[in-house]
């Protein structure tokens, strides 16, 4: 059976205090919104639907930038659920398979979890996922009856009896496509709230004869976000399961709780990571690697057994190939290190090409802006790049040259080539004494002038 994905991402979000939409706040470097879609999309929906509202230009923006295929549709009043799932109805026109409901606040349900809701339609018209909830508070309940969900009740409209059971509504809900549009349009708005509730197709499901029961998950999965205190709280459950996840999987981590991660970020087995490393999106570390105490990483990607930090910052573009080095305090931009390089302290390479086998020195700078464009700095395999080089791009070093420490390079270096482009020095003798003489008498008069 084909399955279309429909997310509800139309809130605002007040609790926030944000005029960025709620769902687009980030646990982990993506969106919620992205989080709740990554976990749809270990269905292979045939379509996926984002209903919006608040901030609609912004949703549109974060939808299409991780799935271009996905379609968004518009809640222009905020009348309930069930009339935000009703503005996807025109766009499922037609389709023959289930429609999932899932939520952009919502981001852990597990893929395990959806999988089962999907084989729980096998025997059931609707299936809603439940929860039993350590506190219910003031969640939905489902009113089971067996194997048989009889009802959902907000606790708002609840007895007393029914706000004691401990089956919560998460809000997700599954149910073929025309059946559940079917359900939508008889609901009504008589309660509390005065607001269309999807919830309430429940009981329209079983007035209709059809049948509904639920699935149940962890409580931890069903997380809604509401506030930014909840957005911390979703962030860190969401880094104690991965970086558990990753030392399950062969990777050693110092101090895994000074370890940040992103929803996307990928670490090979045996490598180790040393405290308060940063990993920001679009990392790939293969195996082997040691990324070392303080450094930040952010769209690069690490081959075996290199060696990058202490407190170095790798930025987007930039590509280590084996066994390369990358020292303290060095940023790499946009720049591809071939194997076996080395770039070990204090030094700035960015647009640029190191060839394998190549040392920087300490405090070299390739001087990739002009003010208005980017240029590109080409380093030949096992050449030498003296410390506190400035290499001026555009500009190109061949293989096995070598640069003379405080050059400052704006022509091109043939292979084999020494370069050396600074002032001659020149030694005054004495000149040293007059000049501190002369200081210090000047120093002496402005004190005595002063006073």
């Amino acid at each position: 059976m084909s399955i279309a994905l429909i997310i509800l991402a139309a809130g605002k979000g007040t609790r926030m205090k944000s005029d960025l939409p709620k769902v687009l706040h980030e646990i982990a470097g993506a969106p919620m919104l992205v989080h709740a879609m990554k976990s749809g999309a270990t269905l292979q929906p045939e379509k996926t639907i984002v209903v919006a509202g608040h901030g609609a230009e912004h949703v549109s923006k974060a939808t299409e930038a991780y799935d271009e295929t996905a379609e968004v549709v518009l809640q222009t009043e905020q009348l309930g659920t069930a009339h935000a799932v009703g503005q996807a109805k025109a766009t499922l026109a037609g389709f023959a398979g289930d429609a999932l409901v899932l939520y952009g606040d919502t981001p852990f349900i597990s893929p395990d979890t959806l999988e089962r809701i999907i084989a729980a339609r096998e025997g059931h018209d609707v299936i809603v996922l439940g929860f039993e909830a350590a506190d219910p508070g003031r969640y939905g309940r489902l009113v089971m009856d067996g194997d048989s969900l009889s009802k959902i009740v907000e606790f708002k409209d609840a007895t007393d009896a029914e706000r004691a059971i401990t089956l919560c509504n998460s809000g997700v809900i599954c149910a073929k496509s025309d059946v559940l549009f079917d359900l939508i349009d008889a609901v009504g708005n008589d309660n509390v709230s005065g607001e269309y509730y999807l919830t309430d197709i429940v009981e329209i499901a079983q007035s209709k004869g059809l049948s509904a029961t639920s699935v149940t998950c962890d409580e931890s999965e069903t997380l809604g976000v509401n506030s930014r205190v909840q957005l911390a709280e979703a962030d860190a459950i969401f880094q104690a399961k991965t970086r558990l996840a990753l030392m399950e999987a062969g990777v050693t981590l110092h101090a895994p709780e000074t370890v940040y991660l992103s929803h996307d970020t990928h670490i090979g087995p045996d490598t180790i990571v040393e405290p308060n490393v940063v990993f920001g999106p679009a990392v790939t570390v293969e195996n082997g690697a040691h990324i070392r105490a303080f450094s930040h990483l952010e769209g690069c990607h690490v081959s075996r057994g290199a060696v990058v930090g202490p407190y170095a910052r790798l930025r987007p573009g930039t590509e280590l190939a084996e066994f390369t080095k990358v020292g303290n305090f060095v940023e790499l931009k946009n720049a591809v290190v071939d194997e076996g390089a080395k770039v070990n302290h204090l030094s700035y390479v960015g647009d640029a090409h190191v060839g394998a086998r190549a040392n920087i020195g300490a405090g070299t700078i390739t001087c990739n802006y002009d003010g208005v464009m980017k240029h590109h700095t080409e380093i030949g395999a096992d050449s030498f790049i003296g410390s506190n080089t400035l290499l001026v791009a555009p500009v190109s070093v061949g293989a096995n040259a070598m640069t003379g420490s405080g050059t400052v390079l704006t022509q091109d270096v043939p292979d084999d080539a020494l370069a050396i482009a600074r002032a001659r020095q020149v030694n005054k003798p004495g000149l040293a004494v007059k000049l501190f003489d002369m200081l210090k008498k000047k120093k002496a008069n402005k004190q005595k002038g002063e006073a």
